[in-house]
């Protein structure tokens, strides 16, 4: 199989585990999932998030030969700017957390599941990215030396992303038909929500594969912004029930799966 499928693969994987996530309203009429269920399923998205975004993003682009800066100045900037990218978005978009039961951005008349909907949506923006950066990164190096690794590297990442997006697409569904919305008008919007994701990855994979001279600023950038994500939300979750461990021991295996995979084929 090319190295163009494996690109196709994971980028269509994280918008199907959406469309699973929000299939939830066929099986689970108006029940949410389960607290802990939840708490295993982000805790091993962001083991595996956390670990793509150093070895995977992070360490790639500090190896680059950059002439006008130093790399770790370089790295550090982008770093920055992807969570203040994603902070901004945060405090601008009108949007729900469920989890924390609060609203957060401008004030805005919009409705608690459309407000729930923009959640989901603003973070799938920069998730999408990320994952199509890591491919074009993967795809523009195919003659280098840690091919094997980088493509690991960037499906591992679409496994994270895709893993945590089957909670949110349910999270966007379930309310819906909760109020009152069929099922198929529930799965629609929760698939919807995540439609943005393959359209940013295909995006950040023709950025990174045609305009290499930016690549470790969009490496750095898209690492940027899943720490954020990661840090503001991923990580608290898997602590919503305090009694419940599972959510920390799923992060360390998805953390270790990932860093050991990076390591063994790189």
């Amino acid at each position: 199989m090319s190295a163009s499928w494996y690109a196709l693969i994971g980028i269509s994987f994280i918008f199907l585990c959406t469309c699973l996530g929000s299939a939830f309203v066929f099986f689970f009429g108006k029940r949410e999932i389960g607290v802990k269920i939840n708490q295993i399923f982000l805790g091993f998205a962001a083991g595996i998030m956390l670990s793509a975004s150093v070895f995977s993003l992070i360490l790639p682009a500090l190896e680059m030969e950059i002439s006008y800066l130093p790399s770790w100045i370089l790295v550090a900037l982008a770093v920055i700017l992807g969570t203040l990218f994603l902070w901004g978005i945060d405090k601008l978009v009108p949007h729900f957390h469920v989890e924390q039961n609060k609203e957060e951005g401008l004030p805005s008349r919009a409705s608690k599941t459309a407000k729930m909907f923009l959640a989901v949506t603003i973070h799938n923006i920069p998730e999408g990215l990320s994952v199509g950066i890591a491919f074009g990164v993967a795809l523009a190096n195919l003659d280098g030396e840690n091919v094997a690794s980088s493509m690991m590297g960037a499906l591992m990442l679409a496994i994270g992303i895709g893993i945590q997006n089957i909670p949110e697409g349910a999270v966007v569904a379930l309310p819906m038909k909760g109020e009152g919305g069929s099922s198929g008008k529930a799965f629609l919007f929760g698939a919807l929500s995540g439609i943005v994701e393959p359209v940013a990855a295909v995006f950040g994979l023709f950025l990174a594969y045609f305009v290499q001279p930016i690549m470790p600023w969009a490496l750095a950038f898209a690492a940027g912004c899943m720490l954020y994500v990661i840090a503001e939300e991923m990580i608290p979750d898997t602590k919503a029930d305090p009694t419940s461990h599972g959510g920390v021991w799923a992060f360390m295996v998805g953390f270790v799966l990932m860093m050991c995979l990076d390591v063994a084929l790189g």
